[in-house]
């Protein structure tokens, strides 16, 4: 398989605040900071979409580089499918802006398990292509689907936004994509929906159903299971265990149950939100800004989505 050459994440300029949501949905202030566990996180701007802010990271991971655009034969564009537009194709707008004009352009629905999605493909697609790129952008409105006039849908109000963008090949990666092991169980696959109100998509969840979290951690243990099986490793092995940031507690119950000490760990619930698919490689962008990754590095990145899917893809550091 091919890897990840670098990436970058972009963040909106907006914030939401959780005394603005209880003003809005009557849920006290301590009942939502249980839920989002910061005061305020990042959110789209009026004016702002999550294609540009997918751009913006593409545009500066390219700057970085000196990538040759047209040795990107690919822009993969990952997110939940409610584009900034209807019936648009947000992978082939952002390479027009990129000056892109030699790929083939398209996306791919998995909602927060879609940008891992996306870099599996793209890893074997290189893997296949020497001396080629693929583009993976991610690029969600999460926020904009919340009604936080609805105290139904609490446990959706720590949703945040962020775009990234990764760049993959065949060589000279900084991470290598070692296994990619995922799962759907389609028994939660109503469990939450979009419904049209007031001319937008708002999220709207169905009868309440035990079991989810225990899913979640599950599905997650027997993923690892396979990924560190086909990579050839074990738990023992694990630098860092990389999660998409949607509940506290379950992060904590999945690292105790893997044996994974939470220092390989990283919690940014106390200045962030969920930020969609971006929340791993957030995660994975603090620890090189850190300087805390050392060449060798067996890293799992944890991701989930609607649906429910689950997915744990191992990376190698190259450094």
């Amino acid at each position: 398989m091919g890897g990840i050459v670098d990436f970058d994440v972009c963040f909106p300029s907006a914030t939401v605040d959780v005394r603005d949501m209880h003003q809005v949905s009557g849920v006290p202030v301590a009942d939502l900071a249980a839920i989002t566990h910061t005061r305020s996180f990042p959110v789209l701007a009026e004016h702002e979409t999550s294609a540009g802010l997918a751009s913006r990271a593409a545009a500066r991971l390219l700057e970085r580089l000196g990538t040759d655009r047209s040795a990107v034969r690919e822009v993969i564009y990952a997110g939940s499918g409610v584009w900034d537009t209807p019936f648009w194709s947000p992978a082939a707008s952002v390479a027009d802006e990129l000056g892109i004009r030699n790929a083939h352009c398209y996306e791919i629905t998995n909602f927060c398990n879609a940008g891992l999605t996306a870099i599996r493909l793209a890893a074997d697609s290189v893997a296949a292509s020497p001396g080629t790129y693929t583009l993976v952008l991610l690029g969600d409105r999460l926020s904009r689907m919340v009604d936080y006039s609805d105290p139904d849908s609490k446990a959706l109000f720590n949703f945040g936004d962020a775009g990234a963008a990764v760049l993959l090949a065949d060589d000279g990666c900084a991470f290598r994509v070692l296994h990619s092991a995922m799962r759907t169980d389609p028994s939660w696959s109503d469990y939450y929906r979009g419904e049209w109100r007031d001319g937008r998509v708002v999220i709207r969840r169905g009868p309440h159903r035990r079991g989810l979290g225990a899913a979640y951690v599950e599905n997650f243990g027997r993923l690892a299971g396979e990924a560190l099986a086909a990579a050839g490793r074990e738990v023992g092995d694990v630098a860092w265990f990389l999660i998409n940031q949607g509940d506290k507690g379950m992060h904590e119950r999945l690292l105790a149950t893997l044996g994974i000490p939470a220092e390989r760990s990283v919690f940014n619930y106390g200045r962030l939100g969920h930020m969609g698919g971006a929340d791993t490689l957030i995660a994975l962008n603090d620890l090189l800004a850190e300087e805390k990754l050392r060449e060798g590095d067996l890293i799992l990145l944890a991701t989930s989505a609607m649906g429910f899917s689950w997915g744990i893809t191992a990376l190698e550091y190259s450094g």
